[in-house]
């Protein structure tokens, strides 16, 4: 597909990509960096200096901190996520659980972009900024009907109650500001390599291509939806 310009960010708008390492991430920092309209794109992962890990508080504090001079940030995305690790696979039933996996879930999906949303929020434009948080539509409480992948589930249920609760608060001090939970759709990463099946997965560039084109459309009185890389509005 055509890559889509972005029409709702200023000329020179700066971009922040949490998660770059990844494959949809990768895909983002690719898909900025070639729009015309963009003047810098900065890029954050475990691996990046300064180093983000979601599994180390401190790094999300100091990562935030050295953000601050190349900023503000007209969008952010948080692309960080963790369905399976070689420890271990989504929960098939309640006999699976187990402290371990539960606490590793929740820290990545939850827990670190709770504190992503605490440090990073700050560094937005106050004319015209998105902050965009990759949820899971499998996070859909109403629309749970298969069960089972329990950490993963309830990881990105708690996410979205996270940035519905986020959003209004923004609406108050940030008013400009543009919050959201988006669902990815399948695409061709290391998260959902074992589970693609016979499902059609589309290429992390594809993705990014779709979801920006959604992004730009989204305006203050959006902040707090749950939409998908179609701009299909899901049930919390």
């Amino acid at each position: 597909m055509d890559q889509h310009i972005l029409q709702s960010f200023p000329s020179g708008f700066r971009a922040l990509i949490l998660g770059a390492s990844g494959g949809i991430g990768a895909a983002f920092a690719e898909q900025l960096s070639a729009q015309p309209a963009c003047g810098a794109v900065h890029v954050l992962h475990r691996h990046s200096e300064p180093g983000l890990d979601f599994s180390d508080e401190a790094s999300i504090a100091a990562a935030a901190a050295s953000m601050r001079a190349h900023g503000p940030f007209h969008l952010i995305i948080n692309a960080v996520g963790l369905l399976h690790s070689p420890d271990f696979m989504p929960e098939k039933k309640l006999g699976d659980l187990h402290y371990a996996q539960l606490m590793a879930t929740f820290q990545v999906n939850t827990f670190g972009p709770a504190l992503a949303l605490r440090h990073f929020s700050g560094l937005l434009d106050t004319r015209r900024a998105v902050l965009v948080m990759l949820s899971a539509k499998v996070g859909s409480i109403e629309d749970n009907r298969l069960g089972g992948w329990y950490s993963y589930r309830a990881s990105k249920a708690a996410l979205n109650m996270l940035i519905k609760t986020a959003a209004i608060e923004l609406k108050r001090s940030q008013p400009a500001t543009v919050l959201l939970a988006m669902h990815p759709g399948t695409v061709t990463t290391r998260l959902s390599q074992p589970f693609r099946g016979g499902r059609a997965a589309r290429s992390a560039r594809q993705a990014a291509q779709e979801m920006l084109a959604v992004i730009d459309q989204k305006m203050p009185a959006d902040s707090g939806s749950f939409v998908t890389y179609s701009n299909e509005h899901l049930p919390w």
